[in-house]
C-alpha cells in the first residue's frame, strides 16, 4: 500500500463558478410561519450565501488545512484521504478520528495540535497521540467508491487496513461521532484484536429483551418522535439519494441549506446556529461537499447501510474492545447507559454539561479531556 502525499487544491475555476452560482441563486418565498419551522430558514441561508460569495476566503482555510501532513492511500479500490500527524511525547498512541454526516474531517482539525503535542497546549506530554483523520469513503476530497457495497462494515474494514497494514500500527484507538461512532463501534467488534479502545460521543443501544419498563418505553418514544420529526434526511438518503443529490450538485445554496439546518437543529445552540459555529466553520465544512462534488457519494453511505441485510439491529454489534461514551446533553440519539453496557465492554461513561451532536466543534475542550482520560487508563494495557 503506497502512501502518496496530498494537498487540497481547489481549482480557481471551481471557486469562480461557485461565486457565479451563488450570485444567481433563485430563492423560494418563505412558507407561512417562516423561520426554521419548515426546515432551513430562507433569510439565514441567503445571508450565509452572500457571505460565502463576497467575504469567505477559502484559500486561507485551505492553507490551514494543508499545514497538516496528508496523504492518499488506495485500499479496496478507493483512495482514502487522511491527515497523519505524529505525536510528540514518550509513547504516542495511534488514534483514528472519524467524522460523520453532514460533517467532515475538518471537524477535528483544531484538535490535532493538542492531541499530538499536549505539552505545547498546556497538557502532559505522556498523553500524546499519533493522530490519523480520514475522510469517510465518498466524502470530501478522497476517492469515491465505484461499486456497490460500501456500507459501514466495508468502511470499517478499510480503515482497519489503513491503520494496520498501510501505517503499521498493530493496535490503535478509535474515536468518533455520528457515522464515525458507528464505524468505531464496528471496529471495536469485528476488529477488536487491533483496538486498544473505542471512544464515542454517540452510541446506539438495544432495549432489553422481554417486557419493556416504563423507562424503556419512554426512550423508544423519544427515538420514534425524533425519527418522525427529524428523520426525513435519513429516509431520503437511504432510499433515493440521487434524486436530491442532482439538485444539490447544481446548487451550492441547496447543499448549504441541507447541511446548515442540521448543524442548527442537532447542536446545543438554543436555536442560534452561530452561537455554536461561526459562518466560516459552516462554510469550510460545506466546501468538503461542494468543491469535490461529493454530496451524492457521501449520501450513498445511508443507502448502502440501509440495504445491508446483515447489519444488526440498531447498527450495533457487540463491542469487545474497551469502550468509553461521552454523553452530550443535546446529542440526537442518547441510548441509556444500561442499554449500551449490554452490547459493549463499557468501562467509562461521562455525562457532559453541555454540547450536542458536533462535539468536536461545539465542546472541543470537554471532548479532548475525556479522550485523554480514557486512553490514559489504557496506555499500559497488555495486548490480548
Amino acid at each position: 500500500m503506497h502512501l502518496r502525499p496530498y494537498r487540497i487544491d481547489v481549482p480557481e475555476a471551481t471557486l469562480d463558478d461557485l461565486r457565479r452560482r451563488l450570485a444567481l441563486t433563485r430563492f423560494p418565498d418563505p412558507l407561512p410561519g417562516g423561520g426554521w419551522a419548515h426546515g432551513a430558514d430562507v433569510a439565514y441561508v441567503r445571508e450565509l450565501c452572500e457571505h460565502w460569495r463576497a467575504r469567505y476566503d477559502w484559500r486561507s482555510h485551505e492553507a490551514a488545512l494543508n499545514r497538516i501532513p496528508q496523504y492518499l492511500c488506495e485500499i479496496d479500490g478507493v483512495d482514502l484521504h487522511f491527515w497523519h500527524a505524529r505525536g510528540k511525547g514518550p509513547d504516542p498512541i495511534p488514534l483514528l478520528l472519524l467524522h460523520g454526516w453532514p460533517g467532515s474531517m475538518c471537524e477535528f482539525h483544531h484538535l490535532i495540535g493538542p492531541l499530538t503535542d499536549p505539552a505545547a497546549h498546556g497538557g502532559d506530554p505522556a498523553d500524546a497521540f499519533d493522530v490519523v483523520v480520514p475522510a469517510l469513503p465518498g466524502f470530501g476530497f478522497g476517492g469515491k467508491p465505484r461499486e456497490p457495497g460500501w456500507d459501514v462494515r466495508r468502511v470499517a474494514a478499510a480503515f482497519d487496513r489503513l491503520m494496520v497494514e498501510a501505517l503499521g500500527y498493530p493496535r490503535y484507538g478509535a474515536q468518533g461521532g455520528d457515522w464515525g461512532a458507528i464505524v468505531s463501534a464496528r471496529l471495536g467488534g469485528a476488529h477488536a484484536e487491533h483496538l486498544l479502545g473505542v471512544h464515542v460521543n454517540m452510541v446506539f443501544g438495544a432495549p432489553p429483551a422481554g417486557e419493556l419498563t416504563g423507562e424503556a418505553k419512554g426512550v423508544l418514544a423519544k427515538i420514534a418522535a425524533f425519527r418522525a420529526a427529524e428523520g426525513g434526511y435519513a429516509h431520503v438518503q437511504g432510499t433515493k439519494p440521487m434524486s436530491l443529490a442532482i439538485a444539490q450538485a447544481d446548487s451550492p445554496a441547496g447543499i448549504l441549506a441541507w447541511i446548515v439546518e442540521k448543524f442548527r437543529t442537532w447542536s446545543d445552540c438554543g436555536g442560534d446556529v452561530e452561537r455554536a459555529f461561526s459562518k466560516d466553520q459552516l462554510l469550510t465544512n460545506t466546501m468538503f461537499y461542494w468543491a469535490p462534488n461529493s454530496i451524492a457519494s457521501a449520501a450513498n453511505l445511508y443507502y448502502e447501510t440501509a440495504h445491508d441485510e446483515e447489519m444488526p439491529p440498531y447498527l450495533l454489534d457487540r463491542i469487545e474492545a474497551p469502550t468509553a461514551v461521552a454523553d452530550f446533553p443535546k446529542e440526537i440519539y442518547r441510548a441509556p447507559r444500561d442499554w449500551v453496557a449490554r452490547r459493549a465492554n463499557l468501562v467509562r461513561w461521562t455525562e457532559m454539561p453541555r454540547g450536542g451532536h458536533f462535539a468536536a466543534l461545539e465542546a472541543p475542550e470537554l471532548l479532548l479531556d475525556d479522550v485523554r482520560a480514557f486512553f490514559r487508563s489504557l496506555r499500559a494495557r497488555p495486548a490480548s
